[in-house]
């Protein structure tokens, strides 16, 4: 009998609960630099769905924050105006910290791209504005440029996208890639806002990954993908990944000894 985090390894095999991803990020950062949760001046940039609210750990309010950089799959729509205010309100001797990503779903039946939301009795896309892009690239309906006012945001992913039509056609799991060709935008943009942004701070700490939501009664886990540490008075930047997945392992076997178990491995788009 698999557990939750057994189905989600099966696609993601570094994840961790999203409750363990904060917990060792927090004792890393006392560990590594002496700054508290406290100190932390934490924004995300993950998809404006409400269960990532639902499903948001519960020690991250332990920073200050969050400041919400991300629209629909996590790209951040607040661009350097978001990030320059939130990057003022740091205190004193503080950090700090921000965590980019889009999102996917998968089930604890191991189907990839959908999850069972609270309160519903069918399973339903996740995420579901990427779902509506690939049917809508795959019926043609996407047209190079084409952004518009009342749906911005939506049209800006099918553009990120489109370029990669014939990429997504070929993949197995069409939802699964195309959530890899937002994560290389977002993180992407996230480093261009980063770059332009002065932060009144020594240590600017930027953690990306693929958030994956499972079913309303498993919750959420994190596919880390880059954990950096920026020094921004001696422009240093330290890959702490290693060492974070390193100190994490505990925390994971503990989860995986917990949370409920399913029988079956990532199946549907696999």
């Amino acid at each position: 009998m698999k557990s939750p985090l057994d189905i989600v390894r099966s696609r993601y095999p570094n994840a961790l609960s999203t409750s363990d991803t904060v917990d060792a990020f927090l004792d890393l950062m006392e560990h590594r630099v002496g700054i508290e949760p406290r100190k932390i001046m934490l924004a995300d940039s993950i998809c404006s769905d409400d269960l990532n609210i639902i499903e948001y750990p519960k020690r991250a309010y332990e920073m200050l924050g969050p400041f919400k950089l991300g629209g629909l799959d996590g790209f951040p729509f607040a661009g350097l105006t978001g990030m320059g205010a939130f990057a003022h309100h740091v205190p004193s001797e503080g950090a700090v910290f921000v965590f980019h990503g889009p999102h996917i779903g998968v089930s604890k039946e191991g189907d990839t791209g959908r999850i069972l939301r609270p309160g519903q009795a069918r399973h339903s896309p996740c995420c579901g504005a990427i779902h509506a892009a690939i049917d809508k690239m795959a019926n043609d309906g996407i047209l190079p440029g084409a952004i518009t006012e009342l749906d911005y945001q939506q049209n800006t992913i099918e553009q990120i996208l489109l370029p990669h039509r014939d990429r997504i056609a070929r993949a197995r799991c069409a939802v699964a890639e195309s959530t890899e060709v937002m994560y290389a935008a977002i993180e992407e943009r996230i480093d261009v806002l980063v770059s332009r942004t002065k932060y009144p701070c020594r240590y600017v700490v930027i953690m990306g990954g693929v958030l994956i939501n499972s079913d309303f009664d498993v919750g959420s886990f994190c596919s880390l993908r880059r954990l950096l540490c920026v020094d921004t008075e001696t422009g240093r930047r330290v890959d702490w990944l290693d060492e974070f997945l390193d100190t994490s392992t505990r925390l994971a076997t503990q989860s995986s000894r917990a949370v409920p178990t399913a029988n079956r491995g990532v199946r549907g788009c696999g």
